[in-house]
Order: C-alpha cells, then structure tokens, then sequence
C-alpha cells in the first residue's frame, strides 16, 4: 500500500481512522445506538448528495486549473497549458480529460486565507472555521464540525446507511467535533480495486453463511423473550441494546447496503472507464454509495504536497487521478445524476509562484483553485482570478467560508445555523454565511 507523507511527517496511519466498527467502543452495535439520535432534516434539500474528492497536502493550482504561460520560467513552471473545452479557457498540461468537459464544470481560482500549515489550512477548508490558536503543521485539530458530519447531523442517515463515508480514511479535520461520534464518517479503508474486496461490519463475518447467521438471529430471539428481558419495566440495559442489534443484522442483511458495496457487480467496461487502480474504483464506489441514498462521501487522496520534484511527480499522478474524476462526471450524467450530485475537488492550500531549489513549489494560502460539477452548478464557469504570476487571488476574491457555505446551501442546510455543543453553548455554524453566488443553481 502507497504511505502519502507530507513535510510534517505525518503518514496515514497516524490519523484515527473511524469505521462504524471503531465508531463507538460497542463496534457496530454501539455505532447504531449513537446514530439512533440523529435528527432528520429540517427541510428538503436542493440536490441529493455531495462528493468532496480532497487532495491532502495542497495541490499545485498552477499545474491544474490556473496557468501562467506568460510568467517568467521559475513561476510558470515546465509545463504548457492546454485549451479546454471553453473558448480561452487553459488548464495545464496533465489535465486533458477534464479540460475536454471544461463546459460541464466551474472553476474558482480566487480563493485564499491565511493558514498556510497543513493542520490549520486543513480545518479551515474542511469546515469553514479557522483555528481558535495557532496549529503546527503536522496537528490534527477539530476546534469545528466538519463539513460531512455537519451534513449526517442535519440531514440523517438513509435507508440504514450512515450518511458520512470517508474512503479509504478521515482527512486530519473531518469528524465531528462536538457534535459527537455518532456523526463520524464511516472509514473504507479497505481497496474496492482488490480482487476480494468486501466491508467489514456490512458483509457477515467470513465462513458464516447466511442461513446459519439467521439461524443464530432466531436463536437470540427466543432467548429474548424471557420475562427478564421482555419486562420493559425492569430497567434493564439488555432491553437497549436488543434493538440496535436488531439494527446491525437489518445493516448486513439489506440487499440496499449489500449493493452499494458490491462493487463487483460493476460491468468491467464502467470499471476500467473509472481506471484499475485504487482512486479510480473508490471513485466508483463513491458513486455507488451516492446512487443507495447517501448525502456526503469524502474521497480522500493523499500526496499533494510537493516541496520536491512536482514536475516529474505529477507527471505520474495527474493522469490517473483527473481521468477517474472525469470519468465520475460523465458517468453520473449518463445516469441523470449529475444534476442532484455535488462533486468537488480542492485541498488545504496552493503552492508558492516560485519554483524552489529542490524543483518543487512550497505552500501557499493566498491563492487555490477549487473545482465544481454538477448539483444544479451552472457549468462553463471560471470564477475569480488571481494575478498574472499567480501570486495572488484579486477578482472576486473568496473565503473557506464562502465555500463550505455554498455546500451547505446547495443541500438545504443553513449556513447561518445556530448549532449548540453539549453544554449548551450556542455556535455558529459558519461565521461568514454567504454562499458563492455564482454556483447557486
């Protein structure tokens, strides 16, 4: 498995990683009993569901979406900008699939902040707060609800699926803060590119078949109904924790959540249009998990942080990477899906203008470029623009707040919500709630 490090020194394994069997000390018993609690939405959403595809470690936005050809050589970099589907429109050079449905997406080039770090730069863009004290680069922090646990909170889980994934892990700012466990992402870590890939804790434990696991379901239930436990005046804890197991075995027997993951029963042409390789089938899982109902599903990759040989590593990253997003998009038209499905891509920060003497670009809050598909976006868009070497965002000039209130908006929930932490303490959900008209369908 490829470890994605960045300059702090932080690789995957250090982030906790949360699935609905770590959850919860209970494993999926106790995951369904913190999920019990969740409200249901306060009102209709404007689209279905959001694909955030987060690319940690800060990618470059002159190598994607925001070229300079006219800068000088050590700010415009080794790569030549390509043209787009929209006339004078360029993206750069490795982005050639994107580029071609350029007219089916918005690019915004002019958001900055001011947290260059990646643990702080990460909370900013993940939840649309900035830290409450300064944060070292390689911190893990929450100080704020994330984007995808605030969207499990108010819009609830579907069908008996949690309504936050995170594949193949959480981003360092992607849990709940205090709006509690239970609105923690389920992690996939496992690769849906392997041949024997399966989820734990939805597909029944390996060498118990079906008829056997209802035999033991009906078994229980017969223990069940002795006076000790069928007095629901007796207080007693079994009596809570009966229905979340009953719960856990509706989970792994729902031909729903059996589907969403049964990737397999793709057909081999959808799969290899996605690309053979662990982003591009987690792409297509993503879509699968969208398609069964669920509003919020973070696509996690790792390796944007290139202090050191960019050119030849994006090289190699690029292609692959944009192509299966570009794939996502289509393939959710085909399926009339694209209009009631957000996707988009962005990670913590851009890089410097200045190529550095390791042949990389260092970090960079003052400008980004942040990608935009579908969920009603009017498509063909450029929005904002930084100056003519990129050092910094000027024309309509945007915050993390303008857009994670955008995302918000875009599924019916209120950016301006007051929510409230256990004690009672009321907070708002974005400080800032203007949405970024020009996305709003």
């Amino acid at each position: 498995m490829q470890i994605h490090r960045n300059c702090d020194g932080v690789t995957r394994r250090d982030c906790l990683e949360l699935g609905l069997g770590g959850l919860i000390s209970g494993g999926l018993v106790g995951a369904l009993r913190a999920r019990a609690a969740a409200p249901t939405a306060e009102g209709k959403s404007q689209v279905n569901s959001c694909i955030l595809i987060w690319m940690d470690g800060g990618p470059t936005h002159y190598e994607t979406f925001d070229p300079k050809p006219e800068a000088p050589l050590e700010v415009r970099g080794e790569y030549e900008p390509i043209a787009t589907s929209l006339p004078g429109v360029h993206y750069s050079r490795h982005m050639k699939q994107l580029a071609r449905i350029a007219d089916k997406l918005a690019i915004v080039r002019s958001i900055r902040h001011n947290q260059g770090n990646h643990g702080a730069g990460n909370h900013y863009m993940m939840t649309g707060a900035p830290p409450r004290i300064p944060v070292g680069c390689g911190a893990f922090v929450s100080f704020h609800p994330s984007l995808g646990s605030v969207v499990a909170q108010q819009l609830g889980a579907p069908h008996g699926l949690p309504a936050y994934f995170s594949l193949p892990r959480m981003s360092r700012s992607g849990g709940p803060n205090f709006l509690g466990a239970k609105y923690a992402p389920f992690v996939v870590a496992d690769d849906p590119n392997a041949k024997g890939f399966r989820v734990r804790d939805v597909a029944l434990p390996r060498g118990l078949q079906a008829g056997r696991f209802r035999g033991r379901q009906s078994i229980r239930q017969q223990i069940d109904r002795l006076a000790r436990i069928a007095d629901k005046t007796a207080g007693d804890p079994v009596l809570a924790l009966d229905d979340f197991y009953q719960q856990g075995y509706t989970l792994m027997t729902s031909e729903r959540a059996q589907k969403a993951f049964d990737i397999h029963q793709e057909p081999e042409q959808i799969r290899a249009r996605f690309g053979r390789h662990s982003f591009g089938q987690r792409s297509l899982l993503a879509r699968r998990l969208v398609e069964a109902g669920v509003p919020f599903v973070t696509l996690y990759h790792g390796g944007w942080d290139h202090h050191r040989n960019i050119f030849s590593g994006l090289a190699s990253k690029l292609p692959p990477f944009e192509s299966s997003i570009a794939a996502l998009i289509n393939d959710l038209e085909e399926r009339g899906m694209l209009d009631t499905t957000l996707v988009c891509a962005l990670g913590e920060f851009g890089r410097t203008p200045k190529i550095n003497s390791r042949g990389g670009r260092d970090h960079w809050s003052n400008a980004m470029s942040v990608m935009f598909a579908g969920g009603k976006t009017p498509p063909g868009q450029v929005i904002g623009a930084t100056d003519r070497q990129g050092y910094s965002a000027i024309e309509r000039v945007l915050s993390p707040e303008n857009f994670v209130s955008t995302i918000y908006r875009k599924l019916g929930i209120d950016p301006a919500k007051i929510v409230y932490t256990p004690d009672g303490r009321p907070v708002h959900l974005v400080s800032n709630p203007l949405p970024i008209d020009e996305l709003l369908g």
